[in-house]
């Protein structure tokens, strides 16, 4: 066999880490480019994370640079398997104690769309690739997040052809609904060694039956929120909501809760706030039925709330009839809120890596070059959460007296910047990530950074990542 020729390291903790995968990489052009992904990704570059910016070329003038012209064949023609990329990724954090899955966590379903036109893009069409409402053109990629109170990270993603573009539209074999595809992932989460509570996801998805149907089949629980005002048993005046069933709730105030029962939030900033949460009946969903209908919200006299989740799950009551017989430990109405309440970080992790990391950015066409760019972009977020657990950064420092310098406000100093050879102190002032040269905590930035949160006293003990 032909000794491999060594691959130019990758600067500072990125060859650490890029050098686990390069039993994957067949070629020494395959290993530097995986290698220079990784180190352009979290730069901090103005512009977008095309291939000339990964390269660190120009924007118009740089596109002829070799560098450059080796990633325009890394991405799209060299022959390496995402997939196996991905599933080294998830082992090396299932092998981590400090990013290793508990039973306590929550694997999060979602999509995420990007704007595009035209039609030669792999999976483009028109669908709902910005705000719920919207549609135009762009591609949507179904993802899943494992998530706890002070933790998360991006497992899968795949993209969602449109129907329009298969022969036979919905009817021809290859079609696969979004719903279907977030299915499917939470079930290879579950195979890949994650151990959850229950999947989470909002009202996109919890409105729709089949999906349930499909993850109660797989064994999986669930807790999904339902939209307000969806309808149900009827159609137009006559239908009843989870709105509706909410009202039918006793309640009388702080002092007279009724069927409310104090629960509490733990939210992302870290503070802790008191909601109020009640069982629900709504249809065939109810207390002791296969579908439970819980209903949380911050004031339940305010008509409907604002700040409300009407959530159905498949988990049993506490000391209901299927609890015994239930593959699945019960769940209160304070676990019930605490797994949902999980279900936001998926918005920061996308946020994550298609701003900052430049999934969104990517320039790629074909089905595989957009598969492999979001391979490499929760690489990247991977090694930023490794590097953080790896080298946290170091405490703030005390801030002077005020009136030091007689003014109102306290001194003005600034922070003396550290000399060129000497490691970034800390996370950079700017919403993106240090050069791949700095300290590794510097680098990670606001990128990823780990929740403020406190787990709440009703966690499971292993929520302790």
């Amino acid at each position: 066999m032909t000794r491999r020729v060594p691959c130019p390291p990758a600067p500072g903790p990125l060859e650490g880490y890029a050098a686990r995968f390069d039993d994957l990489f067949g070629s020494l052009a395959q290993r530097r480019g995986f290698r220079e992904c990784l180190t352009g990704l979290p730069a901090p570059r103005d512009r977008n994370k095309t291939l000339t910016a990964l390269a660190g070329a120009g924007p118009v003038t740089g596109a002829q640079h070799p560098a450059v012209q080796r990633l325009q064949f890394f991405l799209p023609e060299s022959r390496w398997d995402p997939e196996r990329v991905n599933d080294r990724r998830l082992e090396l954090l299932l092998a981590d104690p400090a990013t290793a899955p508990h039973r306590g966590g929550v694997p999060v379903l979602g999509d995420s769309g990007d704007r595009e036109d035209g039609t030669k893009t792999a999976h483009v069409g028109h669908q709902r690739p910005g705000r719920p409402g919207k549609t135009g053109g762009g591609v949507v990629t179904v993802t899943t997040v494992r998530a706890g109170e002070r933790l998360y990270y991006p497992v899968r993603a795949v993209p969602c052809t449109p129907a329009k573009r298969f022969a036979k539209g919905k009817s021809d074999p290859a079609f696969r609904a979004r719903l279907a595809i977030g299915a499917d992932l939470a079930a290879r989460a579950k195979a890949a060694g994650f151990a959850f509570r229950a999947v989470a996801a909002d009202s996109a998805h919890g409105d729709r039956d089949g999906l349930r149907s499909e993850l109660a089949e797989a064994g999986l629980p669930f807790v999904m929120a339902l939209k307000p005002h969806r309808g149900t048993r009827a159609y137009g005046p006559d239908a009843r909501t989870p709105v509706d069933a909410a009202r039918e709730l006793a309640w009388g105030g702080p002092g007279d809760p009724g069927d409310r029962h104090p629960v509490t939030r733990i939210f992302r900033d870290g503070h802790a706030g008191t909601w109020r949460a009640a069982e629900a009946t709504l249809g065939w969903r109810g207390p002791d039925g296969a579908r439970r209908l819980a209903v949380a919200a911050a004031d339940p006299g305010t008509p409907p709330p604002k700040a409300a989740w009407y959530l159905v799950t498949n988990l049993p009551r506490p000391g209901g009839p299927r609890e015994p017989g239930s593959p699945r430990p019960a769940a209160d109405l304070a676990e019930i809120t605490r797994i949902y309440g999980i279900r936001h970080w998926i918005e920061r992790s996308c946020k994550q890596v298609k701003d900052e990391l430049g999934w969104a950015d990517s320039q790629a066409r074909s089905d595989i070059a957009i598969r492999r760019c979001q391979v490499l972009a929760n690489c990247a977020f991977s090694f930023c959460r490794d590097a953080w657990f790896a080298d946290p950064a170091p405490p703030p420092a005390t801030p002077p007296a005020p009136g030091a310098d007689g003014g109102e406000r306290g001194a003005r100093t600034r922070p003396a910047s550290p000399a060129p050879a000497q490691p970034a102190p800390g996370n950079p002032g700017r919403p993106r990530l240090a050069g791949p040269l700095d300290r590794p905590a510097a680098l990670e930035g606001r990128t990823v950074e780990r929740a403020p949160a406190p787990a709440p006293a009703a966690a499971s003990p292993d929520d302790v990542p």
